[in-house]
C-alpha cells in the first residue's frame, strides 16, 4: 500500500507541472492528424533542414542548388583562379602576372576546370588564355574535346577570328572536329555573314575521315538561301549523299530572288 501511494504522489506532481506548461500557451490545443494526412504548405521553413528540432527560418548563407553542386567539384585554388582572371581581364599587365603566380601552379584537373568553367561563363578570351597555357604543359596532348567546347564558345559569341585561329591550330594537330562543331562554325560564320567562309568549313568536313550528318547540310542549305549558286551546288551534293531525304525549297519570291 505504501508503494502505491508513492506512485500516485509522483504522478499527482507530474500532472500538476504538465498542466501548468500547457496553460502557459496562448493557443488552445489542436488534434495532431497523422503525417500521411497532412498536406504540407510551402513555408520558408519548409525550406530548410530542421535544426536542434527547429526549423531554420532564415537563409544561412550557404549556396543551394544544382551551381552549388557543380561548385563543389572545382577546388578552391581554382575557384580563386578564375576570380582572378576575370578581375584582371581588362589589365594585360596584371592578367599575365597572376597566370604566372597562380594559374601556372594548379594541378592538371584544376586547369582543366578552370577552361571549363570559363566557357561556362562565356568568358572565351579569359578561357583562350588558359587553353594557351594547358598547350604548354608537358602533361597537354592533343585532344578533340577541349578544341570543340572552345570553338564552339567562340563561335556562339560571333568571335570568328578567333575561332579560325584554333581551327588552324586544330588541323595542324591533327584532329577532325564532330559534327556539332561543324554546324556551330558553319552557324557563325553565316550570322556573320560570311558565306564563302562557311563554304570552306562545309569543304573541310567533307575531308572529315567520319561520315557526314544531315543537320550541317541543313544549316548551311537554309542560310544560303539568298545565294542561290552556292545553296544549288550545296543541295546536289546533300541528295547525293543522302537520297531518300527530302529538302524544303521555299517559294523563291519570299526572298527577293526573283
Amino acid at each position: 500500500m505504501q508503494f502505491t501511494a508513492t506512485i500516485t504522489r509522483s504522478k499527482a506532481r507530474f500532472l500538476a507541472s504538465a498542466y501548468g506548461k500547457l496553460s502557459s500557451f496562448s493557443e488552445p490545443l489542436r488534434r495532431v492528424e497523422p503525417p500521411y494526412l497532412i498536406s504540407p504548405s510551402p513555408t520558408v521553413c519548409s525550406t530548410f533542414q530542421p535544426t536542434l528540432g527547429r526549423h531554420r527560418t532564415y537563409h544561412d548563407g550557404r549556396p543551394r542548388g544544382s551551381l552549388w553542386r557543380g561548385k563543389k567539384l572545382i577546388g578552391k585554388e581554382a575557384l580563386f583562379a578564375i576570380q582572378g582572371l576575370k578581375r584582371f581581364k581588362n589589365d594585360d599587365e596584371k592578367i599575365d602576372k597572376f597566370i604566372k603566380t597562380h594559374v601556372l601552379r594548379l594541378l592538371k584537373m584544376d586547369m582543366v576546370a578552370v577552361l571549363v568553367e570559363l566557357e561556362r561563363q562565356e568568358e572565351v578570351s579569359l578561357a583562350v588564355k588558359v587553353f594557351r597555357v594547358i598547350q604548354k604543359q608537358d602533361w597537354y596532348s592533343p585532344d578533340v574535346y577541349l578544341y570543340k567546347d572552345l570553338i564552339v564558345a567562340m563561335a556562339r559569341r560571333k568571335k570568328m577570328d578567333d575561332v579560325m585561329d584554333l581551327w588552324e591550330n586544330m588541323r595542324k594537330e591533327g584532329l577532325y572536329p564532330d559534327s556539332q562543331t561543324y554546324t556551330e562554325v558553319i552557324r557563325g560564320f553565316l550570322q556573320f555573314g560570311s558565306p564563302a567562309d562557311a563554304m570552306n568549313i562545309f569543304e573541310d568536313m567533307k575531308k572529315s575521315p567520319d561520315p557526314p550528318e544531315q543537320l550541317p547540310f541543313r544549316i548551311l542549305l537554309k542560310g544560303l538561301l539568298p545565294h542561290p549558286l552556292l545553296r544549288n551546288k550545296v543541295k546536289q551534293e546533300f541528295e547525293e549523299i543522302f537520297p531518300d531525304q527530302r529538302i524544303y525549297d521555299p517559294p523563291e519570291e519570299i526572298f527577293g530572288l526573283r
